[in-house]
């Protein structure tokens, strides 16, 4: 059977494994987060400076809910790949794949109309001002014709990774992110479109990441293979796979929330402050990407371990469950203090590769770095508990997990501490919503690990 192509995840040495499909996947994750940041760079050292970098910032929240659509099937369809491999279900795997490639299609032409016929409203919403509106729109609406490739692209990659193929998942997103990258410079710069110059190379970037991942899913794949009944939805098969990804769409939409919340505060105690709207909004959304960044590593990790945990979790082999936790545990770990490191002790040297502002742009960036960023380390923790619970079929601890951080404790600390503090309160929010949901995080955790070491023991 095709699906024995993936017995040796349950017998392989599991610090070989977890490098084996981690690696490519923190890589790829990577490149895909320099889409955005790639453009805010050049952006920010063009003539366009951080106003320009504050139009792409009140554009990102919205990208985000096209990610969360794609991320969810793709997520989902991941985990429950690797949840058939275990079990041997060879048929649920194939409809699983194309159930989430029809279904994800749908979800980005209706993107497209609503977000086509709201455009400007939305982006008023999300903090773009009276200065920044015009580029903002120029630059949304580019990229709003490329959503299909878009989702289908980050849909799509999370079946390639399970289906044991994390290398080239990660060269699909990498030749995308290399063709941006010297796209942009051109177009900016070389061509002078300026801020439309940037959505056309991220356009062209994704619309290559999504013919190489086509290519592949129509070819003879490991351990499933399309048919023309695929891509009809098998409704049973698709809402089994969904459930599991609804915690990455949850902690998405979360984080388009965070954003909406963050900039309307910001914008707002801004204009009462010494700072004014644009710069607050300028340098929250480039904490957004660097935020990213850290915690795509992470994912990266984590995402990579999804096959393994799935496999030996379908498989009932416990024992190979907790090791796999175990190193990705310490991997994380590691990730959230070194960040920690960077951004207390020299936040000035992150910030200075988007460009260049007033004093007053430099003092806002670093109190927002050493503030808001103080303990991306439980941040970390707490985005790994969710997609660990996702690998193990534990749809409704990963979104608590999700939750908890961001719209149980931070949207209500967002807006009620600005009272207190004025601006800096929006930062404050932050550590202290971390501090909250870590401590959920870990009483989820170690509920698990009790629940299933009584399986082990009955078994």
């Amino acid at each position: 059977m095709a699906l024995e192509h993936n017995a040796y995840l349950g017998r392989d040495d599991l610090g070989k494994l977890l490098r084996s499909f981690s690696l490519p996947c923190i890589l790829s994750l990577l490149v895909s987060a320099l889409y955005n940041i790639v453009d805010q760079i050049f952006i920010g050292n063009s003539e366009l400076g951080y106003l320009g970098n504050a139009a792409t910032g009140v554009v990102f929240p919205l990208l985000m809910v096209a990610m969360a659509f794609g991320w969810c099937v793709g997520d989902g369809c991941a985990a429950y790949l690797s949840l058939c491999q275990g079990k041997g279900d060879a048929q649920s795997a194939h409809r699983c794949v194309g159930s989430g490639v029809t279904m994800t299609f749908a979800a980005s032409v209706f993107l497209m109309i609503v977000c086509g016929i709201w455009q400007e409203p939305l982006l008023r919403l999300f903090g773009a001002s009276d200065t920044t509106i015009g580029m903002a729109m120029e630059y949304f609406t580019i990229l709003l014709g490329a959503f299909p490739f878009y989702m289908l692209t980050n849909s799509t990659n999370g079946s390639i990774r399970a289906d044991g193929s994390p290398k080239y998942a990660m060269l699909s997103t990498v030749s995308g992110a290399v063709t941006n990258i010297v796209l942009d410079p051109i177009f900016i710069f070389g061509l002078h479109w300026g801020i439309k110059g940037a959505a056309w190379a991220t356009v062209a970037g994704q619309v290559l990441s999504f013919v190489l991942n086509a290519v592949y899913l129509l070819r003879k794949t490991k351990s499933f293979q399309l048919e023309k009944a695929s891509f009809k939805p098998h409704w049973r098969v698709f809402f089994a796979s969904v459930q599991l990804g609804i915690s990455t769409f949850v902690t998405q939409i979360s984080i388009v929330v965070v954003s909406l919340v963050c900039n309307l505060m910001l914008s707002h105690y801004g204009t009462l402050s010494v700072y004014g709207p644009d710069i607050p909004i300028s340098v929250i959304s480039i904490e957004t990407k660097v935020f990213t960044i850290v915690i795509n590593i992470v994912v990266g990790v984590v995402l990579g371990g999804q096959p393994i945990l799935g496999y030996n979790y379908g498989a009932e082999k416990y024992d190979r469950v907790r090791k796999t936790y175990q190193l990705i545990l310490a991997t994380t770990l590691a990730v959230g203090l070194a960040a920690t490191l960077v951004f207390e002790l020299c936040p000035q040297l992150v910030v200075g590769i988007f460009g260049q502002g007033d004093p007053l742009y430099w003092e806002f960036a670093i109190q927002t770095f050493r503030i808001f960023l103080s303990l991306i380390t439980f941040t970390c923790f707490i985005k790994m508990t969710s997609i660990f619970f996702q690998a193990v079929g534990e749809p409704g601890k990963a979104t608590a997990a999700s939750l908890i951080r961001d719209l149980a404790c931070f949207v209500p600390l967002a807006l009620l501490l600005p009272h207190k503090f004025g601006i800096q309160g929006v930062l404050y929010a932050g550590p202290a919503a971390d501090a909250i949901a870590m401590v959920v995080a870990v009483v989820l955790t170690v509920r698990f690990f009790q629940q299933m070491n009584r399986q082990a023991k009955k078994d």
